[in-house]
């Protein structure tokens, strides 16, 4: 299952004050530290200066090209090919800057990476995850991007037929174990009273007192020769 994509932003622009701001636009009013955003005060404008606001891809029914890319460059360098000037609200005026222009490029979704938020700050500030877009009014300009399609779910390749097989027991060889049939006792002949039905029979040994009447039984004493 696909997961949700962080919306990107579909227009960037200027706006004369947060009551200048069209429907589905959002003026950004602070910077990053909390002060006041307020940019290219003095230049032109009569009022309290320009804010930058930014229109989300939720304001705007699908399909809409979307902000793949803002540029900061100076009023001499020349236009990129695919850039336009931010617009300005309610109506274009003498600019933010008579030295510095915003420009922005809007390209249809694509698996591009497309700018998702932006952000301003002093110009010694530091923004971690977003790149440095330029200087304007006093502020830096700060731009997050990221991915526009759905980011696909990770696929779980097929086990095959030997890894179905490898199990984390140990093996095992031969058949399986059984327990071992139990042995019938064996009856010791030494604790078998005479005259029992035991299975070994009682056997009686003559008496070392009582010579045998064999001559053939009888043992010939010992003799030792001298060396």
């Amino acid at each position: 299952m696909a997961a949700a994509a962080p919306s990107p932003l579909t227009g960037v622009g200027w706006a004369a004050g947060p009551e200048a701001v069209p429907p589905g636009w959002t003026a950004i009013t602070v910077t990053a530290e909390g002060a006041p955003a307020v940019v290219g005060k003095g230049f032109g404008h009569r009022g309290g200066g320009w804010y930058l606001c930014v229109r989300p891809a939720a304001a705007q029914p699908p399909p809409c090209p979307v902000v793949t890319d803002v540029l900061v460059l100076s009023e001499r360098s020349p236009q990129p090919p695919g850039y336009t000037r931010a617009p300005e609200f309610p109506e274009p005026r003498t600019g933010v800057s008579r030295r510095k222009r915003l420009l922005v490029k809007l390209e249809q979704p694509s698996e591009a990476a497309a700018v998702l938020e932006l952000q301003l700050s002093s110009k010694g500030k530091v923004l971690p995850l977003y790149t440095k877009i330029g200087e304007m009014g006093g502020f830096a300009i700060w731009c997050k991007k990221g991915p526009v399609g759905p980011q696909p779910s990770p696929r779980t390749r097929p086990l095959s037929t030997g890894m179905e097989k490898l199990s984390l027991q140990p093996p095992r060889y031969g058949p399986p174990l059984h327990p071992a049939p139990k042995a019938a006792p064996i009856p010791n002949p030494c604790l078998t009273p005479p005259g029992s039905t035991a299975s070994q029979p009682w056997t009686e040994f003559p008496s070392p007192s009582t010579p045998s009447s064999s001559p053939s039984s009888a043992l010939a004493p010992l003799q030792f020769w001298p060396t």
